[in-house]
């Protein structure tokens, strides 16, 4: 059996599979929020849940918000800043009593699209996650690349590309720079956008709802997150070439993009020439709790 944990900044979900990716069982509990200690203990005491439930000991992975540094072994880059300079892995491994391997969240959708989802079977896989913030994550031949610095993948700290003079220097984000993607092109950052375009405040969902019945303000928000999008993906093109991108969070349901940025993309691809698929994740929600389980090799 193999053993998965999402820790999120609101919930920690746990699910037990088989090595044939049936699911045995899941489960969700509330994140101990601010409280380091106690989210070691109930991220263990997911794993003691699934064990007893199903009979079985597993191997255990867990996505978190953030990544491990390989320098200090601690915390980084966590938006759950109470993870942040905290020995997770070792800590966590400690309360099982096992090794336990952890990745970024983004790499684990990744993984698990490239493992049974969307891109199975695919080599080189970038996983897109367009939700409230904007991540990435790299599975080469269906396992992480996470990068000496733990931050293979992270386009959305990257600049927007090609910006115009209205988008500089771009709004501030909670990295210390200014225009990253992850301020463009994610839920929060359309929202943004619309309302310093309109003055009208409205969630993305009504946005999206808006542009798909014609609404004029809507449609030029969505074209240009779309065309925003498409300079980013060009970026991510030109660099990896990978053999698909697979696209989770929110905005990864809105069937619009799937349709429109790859007719965006050869304007920016470097020869103009743009075979690249876009699919949407197979697991949805889902990836990022599977990918954790299958972050140990098969045996």
């Amino acid at each position: 059996m193999r053993i998965g944990i999402d820790l999120g900044g609101t919930k920690i979900e746990a699910l037990g599979i088989d090595n044939a990716g049936v699911e045995l069982v899941r489960y969700r509990v509330d994140t101990p929020r601010e409280d380091y200690r106690g989210t070691v203990l109930a991220m263990a005491g997911l794993v003691e849940r699934i064990e007893r439930e199903t009979g079985q000991r597993g191997t255990v992975g867990a996505g978190i918000p953030g990544t491990i540094s390989e320098r200090t072994g601690l915390v980084k880059n966590a938006n759950s800043t109470w993870l942040n300079g905290q020995p997770l892995q070792k800590d966590f491994s400690a309360e099982l009593g096992r090794e336990v391997l952890m990745a970024n969240d983004a790499n684990c959708l990744a993984v698990s699209e490239a493992t049974d989802g969307a891109a199975a079977g695919k080599g080189l896989v970038f996983g897109v996650i367009l939700g409230t913030g904007c991540g990435g994550g790299v599975a080469l031949r269906g396992q992480v690349h996470a990068g000496p610095n733990g931050v293979g993948g992270e386009w959305g700290h990257n600049p927007l590309p090609w910006a115009h003079g209205e988008e500089l220097p771009g709004p501030e984000c909670y990295c210390g720079k200014r225009g990253c993607m992850e301020m463009w092109v994610s839920g929060t950052g359309v929202a943004r956008d619309h309302y310093f375009a309109t003055g009208k405040t409205l969630t993305t969902r009504e946005i999206v709802a808006g542009c798909d019945a014609g609404e004029a303000e809507a449609v030029a928000t969505i074209e240009r997150f779309e065309d925003r999008l498409a300079r980013g993906l060009a970026h991510l093109i030109n660099v990896l070439d990978p053999d698909v991108l697979v696209f989770g969070g929110g905005l990864s349901r809105y069937e619009r993009i799937y349709r429109e940025i790859p007719k965006k993309l050869p304007q920016y691809v470097f020869g103009g020439e743009v075979e690249t698929p876009l699919v949407q994740a197979k697991y949805g929600d889902s990836s990022g709790v599977r990918g954790a389980a299958w972050l140990w090799p098969a045996n």
